[in-house]
This record gives structure tokens, sequence and C-alpha cells, in this order.
């Protein structure tokens, strides 16, 4: 036997939907961005062009609704008090204002790593400022794809 779809359920369904759409590709950015680094330099000027457009387009409005779902959520079933929730309101505001970084740094990224390609010869070599925003924008990406399964952890297990 099948159960009621409830507006309450299709709700939680749509949170689901947002943090995969919001936050599936950037979890992935970590392993992929370096690969193409050292393998395929050239390709990153796009690569960072897209990271780019997909924060603006997709990552900032799946927070927004991410945060909007979890918010009705919370209210209907009175859970503002429960620990597992103000971890994800926690998670989600850290995710929000990093997010102007990340949208920031891709783009200063294309930037730098499109001046550093033309500029330079058969071998790409990426100067001094690319490498300092890259730091600072892998560290980031890494550390905020780790605070998403921080969110899901306790989201799923509700400690």
């Amino acid at each position: 036997m099948t159960g009621t779809v409830t507006f309450y359920l299709v709700i939680k369904a749509l949170h689901v939907m947002a943090a995969f759409a919001a936050y599936g590709l950037p979890f992935g950015y970590p392993l992929v961005i370096p690969y193409l680094r050292r393998n395929h330099p050239r390709t990153l000027p796009g690569v960072h062009d897209i990271q780019h457009r997909l924060s603006i387009a997709l990552t900032g409005p799946g927070t927004v609704a991410l945060f909007a779902f979890g918010v009705y959520m919370a209210t209907k079933d009175h859970l503002w008090g429960e620990s597992w929730v103000m971890v994800g309101v926690t998670i989600i505001a850290i995710i929000a204002i990093a997010g102007g970084g990340i949208v920031k740094w891709t783009k200063e990224l294309s930037e730098l790593a499109r001046a550093d390609i033309d500029a330079g010869g058969e071998t790409v070599v990426f100067g001094a400022e690319y490498d300092r925003v890259y730091r600072i924008y892998l560290a980031t990406e890494t550390t905020l794809g780790a605070l998403v399964l921080v969110a899901i952890f306790f989201m799923v297990v509700k400690p």
C-alpha cells in the first residue's frame, strides 16, 4: 500500500531536490579542478566560466529554495528547538555567506587563467595571483562540501 501524497511531503521532496541541484556539482569540483589543472590547463578559463554561471543560476537559487522549504517544514512541525535543525540552519548560513566568495573567485579565476594562458607559450604556467585565488577557492569549496555532508548526516540521523 502506498502512502498519501501530502503538501508537506512534496515540500520535503523539493527540499532534497534543491540540495542535490545546488550542491551536487560543487561537491565534485575539488576533485575535478585539480585534475584539469594538471592534465588540461587550457580548459580552465571555460571551466571557471561554467562554475561562475552555475553558481549564479543553480547553486544560489537552490540554496534559497533549500532554506525556504526547510523553514516551512521546521515551522509547520514546530522543530526550531531541535539541534539537527539548528545545525542545518547554521550550515546553510555559512554556505550562503561563502557562496558570495565562490561567485567572485570563479569569475576571477576565469579571467586570470585566460590572461595567463594568453601571455604564455606552449607550456601553461599560472601566475602567483591565479595560484593565490585558486588556493582560497579550493579550500573553501572543499570545506563547503564537507559541511553539506555534515548537514545531510544531521538531517537524516536527527541526533
